[in-house]
């Protein structure tokens, strides 16, 4: 699943073709009947990520929605360009200045309307976005302190409610970091090393979302060796959605 920082280097590469612009609309999808006609002709306000969900906020309180779960995709080209992906998958096509803003395979594309929108109090139950500006630790301690207390850290910072952007990858990557067990309970860890996760993965999606997926350097997800001890990397299952995590048991206690 697209993680923050891939979200965000979408944002940075659609804002500058659509701020401020009215672009031609394709609706492609049959779940997005309507859309040409009721957007067509609205000026794009605003390109706003926040942990893996995109909004495009059109003029007239009109935002469209994108959450790419794991099967979508944003791209961006030149208009004619062969797209990297089938046309018949297309979901929402923007052309604007010579180029296409493309979003691929849904799975989440939705269109509301008004400031208190049932998207907008979706969105208000997350937790902070890990990739704001400025990190809102005080309601993000106020969150984890709240959840169960036996809940393994490493499930627990992947609870977008909790923390808003964090996925599989860049949790394992942060708690490495930081030496930081992933299977330890949150009652046994403390505030400061929580925080040393967060101010470790912040600067590492930050890069991340200014030069895509290259700058993603993995320190142990998905490696075979520890790249300080040498020792064999251990993966499992974790959480209620089993997602592989991956560690090392000698360097993270």
């Amino acid at each position: 699943m697209p993680e923050g920082d891939t979200i965000a280097y979408a944002a940075n590469r659609i804002r500058p073709i659509l701020l401020g612009e009215q672009p031609q609309i394709e609706a492609r999808h049959g779940s997005l009947r309507g859309w040409g006609e009721r957007l067509t002709g609205r000026t794009i306000e605003a390109v706003e990520p926040y942990g893996k969900h995109l909004f495009l906020r059109f003029e007239g309180d009109l935002t469209v929605h994108s959450h790419l779960k794991m099967t979508g995709s944003w791209y961006t080209g030149l208009q004619g360009a062969r797209w990297r992906r089938a046309p018949r998958r297309a979901w929402l096509v923007l052309r604007a200045k010579g180029y296409e803003v493309v979003q691929f395979d849904g799975p989440l594309l939705e269109l509301s309307t008004g400031l208190r929108s049932r998207i907008d109090r979706r969105v208000a139950r997350l937790g902070p976005d890990i990739l704001a500006e400025e990190f809102d630790y005080d309601r993000f301690f106020k969150r984890l302190r709240e959840d169960d207390a036996t809940r393994p850290i490493g499930d627990a910072i992947l609870d977008q409610q909790t923390v808003a952007g964090i996925g599989n990858m860049w949790k394992a990557e942060a708690l490495f970091d930081v030496g930081l067990d992933p299977w330890r309970p949150l009652s046994r860890t403390t505030d400061d090393e929580v925080r040393a996760v967060i101010e470790a993965v912040r600067p590492r999606m930050a890069d991340s979302a200014r030069g895509g997926t290259q700058m993603r350097e993995r320190h142990v997800y998905r490696l075979p060796k520890c790249i300080t001890c040498r020792g064999e990397i251990a993966s499992r299952g974790q959480g209620d959605d089993n997602r592989t995590t991956y560690w090392c048991p000698v360097c993270q206690r």
